[in-house]
């Protein structure tokens, strides 16, 4: 590119050169042309008057006279009536520049120039013209190459960006070139990086919560499958396998949880649910985990309270609290609710050493843990909670105190909506 770019800036500047400098070679060579006819003809007009000067007078009109009048390189012929002629200077050989004039006493003046000075004049206007020519090429060359340099080098390096979008490195690189359809290129280009960037992070992100949501759910389940093939009793076997398929409808609601969040975060279905139920659905759900390790889980708190929100996401949120503290925790786990405002207060609390201090108010970033687990459950249940307008906070750090916070009305809009839905 840079090459054609160069060949086609010198081609125009050698075209301009070859219509203009013709031009004005043949401009120039008729003018110092004429310019020297025109110094000639003055020539012998003015010798002229000098001649008739000095027959008025009566003076003699000789060589030596008018000698000192002739301009040097010069030819002149005086011709008077009745006397030879009188001729000053050496007669040109070749071609001549020639004019005459006539005096008022009959005499005859003829001025002659040779035509090499003229061509001496034209050739030292043609090398100024060729100097000229010459010092434009070199500037067009060099403009040339400047300017290509600075349309290939965005070219070359908006390729690099594309190349590295297409390897898997997508972050933008927020170069600009001061050229305004290179700089829209790569505008384009660093939103794209910039929306990769972001799909590939939602598809980490999604993989990361999927493993980490699905394992408990999945561990349950085969706890209970276990005890299935371990008894013999109908009975057992038939709680047991009604047990499973709810869990395995939990499942089913985590991974379409899961998906949801992963486009839209924000996006809810909350609905007004008994809270009790979700509860004693946890506490059934993890009290086997609970006695395997020796440790017991209860609720207590204010009854029969009703929050607004989406009922698997609720059971997911407390699931990762539950599971926290069963992990780095210790004693017994308590679920408490209480009421403040308009609010339900779900309280997850343990009688283990606490949150670090060096971890505080970092507990719900991601990759955050202090007892080298993924660290991003508590992250996903934050954010499962403000999907359905709630919020999930850390109330006291040792003991460590966990509050799900829902509301107990309906958001005004869909009110607003019920009411027009009903109409």
């Amino acid at each position: 590119m840079r090459r054609r770019l160069i060949q086609s800036t010198l081609a125009v500047v050698l075209v301009v050169i070859a219509v203009f400098g013709v031009s004005l070679v043949l401009v120039e060579t008729r003018t110092i042309t004429e310019s020297a006819r025109e110094r000639v003809e003055s020539e012998a007009v003015r010798l002229a008057s000098i001649v008739d000067s000095r027959l008025l007078v009566e003076e003699k009109v000789t060589a030596e006279v008018l000698r000192g009048q002739v301009t040097e390189d010069r030819y002149v012929v005086v011709r008077l009536p009745g006397r030879a002629p009188i001729e000053i200077g050496d007669k040109p050989e070749g071609d001549v520049i020639s004019a005459s004039a006539p005096g008022e006493e009959g005499e005859t003046v003829t001025v002659q120039e040779p035509r090499s000075s003229v061509t001496r004049e034209v050739g030292r206007t043609l090398l100024i013209i060729g100097l000229v020519a010459l010092l434009a090429v070199i500037a067009a060359v060099l403009l040339a190459v400047r300017q290509a340099n600075r349309l290939a080098s965005p070219l070359t390096d908006l390729a690099e960006t594309a190349e590295r979008l297409g390897s898997g490195d997508p972050r933008p690189r927020h170069r600009r070139y001061g050229v305004p359809e290179l700089d829209r290129v790569a505008d384009v280009l660093d939103s794209s990086a910039e929306r990769i960037g972001r799909m590939l992070t939602a598809e980490r992100r999604l993989a990361a919560d999927a493993s980490h949501q699905l394992r408990t759910p999945l561990t349950a389940l085969s706890m209970r499958l276990e005890e299935i093939t371990l008894t013999d009793d109908p009975e057992t076997v038939k709680e047991e396998a009604t047990i499973a398929l709810a869990q395995v409808e939990r499942l089913t609601d985590v991974v379409q949880r899961l998906l949801t969040n992963s486009r839209d975060p924000q996006t809810g279905s909350a609905v007004t649910f008994d809270l009790d139920e979700v509860i004693q659905q946890q506490l059934a759900e993890w009290r086997p985990a609970y006695r395997s390790a020796g440790r017991a889980i209860v609720t207590s708190g204010k009854r029969h309270l009703r929050a607004v929100g989406t009922p698997g996401a609720v059971a997911q949120v407390l699931a990762a609290l539950i599971e926290n503290s069963l992990m780095h925790g210790g004693g017994t786990v308590a679920l408490r609710t209480r009421v403040t405002g308009n609010q339900v207060v779900i309280e997850v609390t343990d009688e283990g050493p606490g949150v670090p201090t060096d971890l505080g108010a970092r507990i719900f970033e991601r990759a955050i843990s202090g007892h080298n687990s993924t660290g991003i459950g508590l992250a996903v249940a934050r954010d499962l909670a403000e999907a359905d307008g709630g919020r999930l906070e850390m109330l006291q750090a040792k003991p460590a105190v966990f509050g799900l916070f829902l509301s107990r009305t309906p958001p005004q809009k869909s009110r607003d909506d019920n009411r027009q839905t009903v109409r």
